[in-house]
């Protein structure tokens, strides 16, 4: 019997009544509604990018699942009206009619006794590898979930057992024809299908993520208490856990490391993490005060002692006093300050510039260079005795391109830090920039990281992510490895080969479709003819690239 007549047969269009003074669709006892496929399309996408694949397959499996269920109870009303088989064809009838899908029973076997089904069937038209296809493109998975669902709800109510449909063949993943295989759950050696049609428990599942998280992060606070100091790569932990140690003992401590490492953080952690914290923490930049300036700065001066000297003065470790003294880029000491400073660390007293009387000081020193002090003992720049005295307990920072898995977690708490004091609200990085971020080689290190995060604050939009474009404006210098394009960012040495190879392909008349089909037909080539290496070569999955392959031979041959 045709289609036409099975729905003349059975007065299927009597049975879909339109009241627009009430604003409802009934099919028969059964209120439809009439959506925009794209609407519909585009609450699937979100979905699928709010759930995952796994989840948004499940939810839309048991949706079709019940609409299913419904037309199976429209057709088990007219069971006696005809011959069996023409009865139980509505459900794919009632599938065209409603305008999800053209289905074609292309076998099945029925015993209707015992309830027994298996059977497939062809699918034109759908809508949902439309939608698909249109959002993400050609995937590696079959995608039409609520017509799968919707055929295994049919079936199984109406045969009263639960039989189950798979999609073997789909237009999303390549194939030219979207077709489906029913048969009892059972016989289905698929348990994580089958149990996608079994309703999840989200919200519970999420309240007991929450509290895990909360859980987990009340647990590393009151582990670590590491405060200002952000990070959980291994590089990170095993500097910390040096500094961890040394933190409650009067212990001189080196920090080394690059410049921009975070080496002032680390020594205001180890200060206050101490029996000192109550006491002033002072901070010198050695090679930011002038050699002739700098025995004054840190060992204080009597009044008269040069021209100028008005009166007296304390110096940085009289100040320190109970406290712990911080000397940033020590390397640049002059030799004759590091004299002084060796006297102190071997006294514990200090004597002013000018001055015969020592002062007695009781200090923690926290000392730190990004130079290779022994290089500068060897030419002579730095005095050996000082270095041993500095060195009893070294703690080296990595530098970020060794941590880059904290950066993530860096630029959260910098964005935390810098979106109040631009009253903004900030949701976080786009993939661009967090990509962008790793791809980086990070030669000015942590505090060159604050200082773009800083910067994309400030472009951001208010509630919005930090983009690409805003942390890195304009290309990146000549020490990086990336170079920054309208798409995304690409290593600099690839970028300049790309930029090259697409200036020739550009030059002339240009055929977009005749230069892929070359490419994919030298990937084929090259693999031997295996498709599966050619798609590895060519980026793509296998699907895709036959897809692609039996697209551009079947356009090339029309015209």
């Amino acid at each position: 019997m045709s289609e036409q007549k099975l729905i003349e047969q059975f007065n299927l269009r009597s049975r879909l009544r339109f009241n627009i003074d009430e604003g409802s669709i009934w099919l028969d006892e059964n209120r439809m509604l009439m959506l925009h496929a794209s609407a519909f399309g585009a609450l699937r996408k979100e979905l699928i990018q709010s759930l995952g694949v796994q989840r948004a397959k499940g939810v839309l499996l048991r949706m079709g699942f019940e609409s299913g269920q419904r037309d199976a109870d429209l057709a088990r009303k007219l069971i006696g009206s005809g011959e069996p088989y023409d009865v139980f064809r509505i459900g794919p009838e009632l599938h065209a009619f409603e305008g999800l899908v053209k289905a074609t029973i292309t076998e099945a076997e029925i015993d209707w006794e015992k309830g027994f089904f298996f059977g497939t069937v062809d699918w034109q038209g759908s809508w949902e590898a439309e939608s698909h296809i249109q959002n993400f493109g050609i995937d590696d998975y079959a995608a039409c979930w609520s017509l799968a669902g919707y055929a295994s709800g049919y079936v199984t109510r109406y045969f009263n057992r639960f039989v189950v449909f798979r999609e073997e063949q789909c237009l999303c993943c390549g194939d030219d024809k979207c077709s489906i295989v029913g048969k009892p759950a059972e016989e289905w050696d698929d348990e994580d299908y089958i149990k996608l049609f079994k309703p999840d428990n989200i919200d519970r599942e999420i309240r007991e993520l929450r509290e895990e998280v909360s859980s987990l992060r009340e647990s590393l606070g009151q582990r670590t208490g590491r405060g200002d100091l952000v990070g959980e790569s291994q590089a990170f932990r095993n500097a910390f856990n040096l500094l961890e140690r040394a933190a409650d003992s009067p212990i001189n401590v080196l920090l080394l490391g690059e410049t921009g490492v975070g080496k002032e953080v680390f020594a205001h952690w180890l200060h206050k993490h101490s029996s000192r914290a109550d006491e002033p923490f002072v901070a010198v930049n050695c090679s930011a005060i002038p050699h002739d300036l700098i025995e004054s700065e840190l060992f204080g001066v009597r009044k008269g002692a040069f021209t100028g000297a008005e009166e007296s003065r304390r110096g940085r470790f009289e100040r320190a006093d109970g406290g712990t003294l911080f000397l940033d880029e020590i390397g640049d000491l002059s030799p004759s300050a590091q004299v002084k400073l060796l006297r102190v660390l071997q006294s514990g007293e200090v004597e002013r510039l000018g001055d015969d009387k020592t002062i007695k000081v009781n200090v923690r020193l926290v000392a730190a260079t990004n130079v290779n002090l022994q290089e500068a003992i060897a030419s002579g720049k730095f005095r050996a005795d000082l270095y041993y005295r500095l060195s009893t307990y070294p703690v080296i920072i990595p530098p970020l391109r060794d941590r880059k898995s904290d950066i993530p977690l860096l630029a959260e708490a910098m964005i935390a830090k810098h979106a109040p004091a631009y009253s903004k609200t900030i949701k976080g990085l786009s993939d661009k920039a967090a990509h962008g971020l790793m791809e980086y080689d990070w030669p000015g290190n942590v505090r060159e990281l604050e200082n773009l995060i800083e910067r994309g604050v400030l472009l951001a939009p208010e509630g919005g992510f930090i983009e690409l474009e805003h942390v890195f404006l304009s290309g990146l210098g000549k020490h990086d490895e990336v170079a920054v394009g309208k798409e995304g960012i690409v290593s600099s040495q690839a970028s300049e080969r790309e930029a090259r190879l697409a200036e020739m392909l550009l030059e002339g008349k240009f055929d977009l479709g005749r230069h892929e089909l070359v490419l994919m037909d030298m990937a084929v080539q090259k693999a031997g003819g295996n498709l599966t290496h050619a798609a590895k070569l060519l980026g793509v999955s296998r699907r895709q690239l036959a897809y692609r392959l039996k697209s551009s031979t079947e356009n090339s041959s029309e015209s």
